[in-house]
């Protein structure tokens, strides 16, 4: 008798880049969430490393999550050795604001990324993720060729890109940069890198790394059944994910299709959730999902989505919902692009390098 797969837990982007298949995400941690308790932020990160989710996403404008998950390290570290904490994968972001697009410095790229170094208190970023607000403004080619010099010298590992489609990843790949990954927008609500981004990946040896796999906690059992509580929400990240729902469709949609990922759950005796994470795993190119915790107390419903596959009668299932949803359409993150939209209008453009306050010459 042939036993069934079991899912991997890990893969690797290069080589030299291993990670884990579920990423935890930093953004819910950050200012405009709710408040945090921060130190029990931090001892919970510890049950995600020895649940074995050994990778961790921020962001240098994610407001106190680099210093926290930097805090992290040196108590593992310390406290339980240091090969331990160089299992730590931490993948961060560089976002320069979008007012200062047009004369950013080398000198203010290095500073930024000199600054992740000394909040994480490593002393090699293992994977910098590039996002610029508007292609179209200033010089991004400038600043990335910043990065890869950082990273000849030993501060970077790998260089990935955040929240562009094939249009703006290929002027970089076509430049000679090995982009190993693309941090994009995935869900079973909204497959917008099914148009186009997968292929190309797949051709230029790029892999996904999916944030908004939950979308937000809306594919739980949280709401399952509730009424449509309209926009008015504690936190950006809700206001986010309900556009995104309306993307895809009624609010009655939404619930059928919680229904349905409820229905496979009991069927594989998962959660709804662990359903939602590993319809997302198992899309081509994709190498991981970023799970969005403040804490750890989800955690055994996550690493549900390590102990089953989807079936064809689960597939059979899911997609005469999907045949039904309006949307998203169009291209990575353009609904989000369009800054005079109203999923753009719910961005905040100016948390690195704000106009007015000193240059980050001197990584302060």
């Amino acid at each position: 008798m042939i036993s069934p797969m079991i899912p991997a837990k890990t893969t690797k982007l290069r080589k030299n880049h291993s990670i884990s298949r579920i990423i935890k995400g930093g953004w819910q941690l950050a200012g405009d969430h709710g408040s945090v308790d921060r130190a029990t932020a931090i001892a919970d990160m510890e049950a995600f490393l020895d649940a074995g989710i050994t990778t961790f996403d921020c962001a240098d404008i994610y407001t106190g999550v680099e210093e926290m998950i930097g805090d992290f390290i040196q108590d593992t570290r310390m406290h339980r050795g240091q090969e331990l904490a160089d299992s730590i994968c931490v993948h961060t972001k560089l976002v320069p604001d979008l007012s200062r697009l047009h004369d950013l410095t080398n000198a203010e790229v290095e500073a930024i990324v000199d600054r992740s170094l000394s909040r994480l208190k490593i002393d090699c970023l293992h994977l910098v993720q590039f996002f610029w607000w508007d292609l179209r403004l200033g010089n991004p080619l400038k600043s990335l060729e910043v990065l890869k010099r950082l990273q000849d010298k030993g501060k970077i590992k790998n260089l990935g890109i955040t929240n562009w489609d094939v249009e703006g990843i290929s002027q970089f790949v076509e430049n000679g940069f090995d982009i190993i990954s693309a941090q994009v927008q995935y869900s079973i609500l909204d497959r917008r890198p099914e148009n186009g981004l997968i292929a190309w990946s797949a051709e230029n040896n790029m892999q996904l790394l999916c944030y908004g796999s939950l979308a937000g906690g809306f594919l739980t059992e949280k709401w399952l059944g509730m009424e449509d509580p309209g926009y008015h929400f504690e936190n950006r990240s809700l206001i986010k994910y309900r556009l995104i729902i309306d993307e895809f469709g009624s609010w009655e949609l939404f619930q059928h299709l919680l229904r349905t990922l409820q229905s496979i759950g009991h069927k594989h005796r998962v959660s709804l959730s662990a359903v939602a994470i590993r319809y997302v795993l198992e899309r081509p190119q994709v190498a991981a999902a970023i799970v969005g915790a403040r804490y750890a107390r989800h955690l055994p419903e996550t690493m549900e989505a390590f102990t089953f596959t989807l079936d064809k009668e689960d597939y059979t299932n899911l997609n005469a919902i999907l045949y039904q949803s309006r949307g998203p359409h169009g291209k990575v993150y353009g609904l989000e692009s369009d800054r005079t939209g109203r999923h753009g209008r719910i961005m905040k453009y100016e948390l690195n390098t704000a106009p007015g306050t000193k240059k980050l010459v001197n990584g302060t």
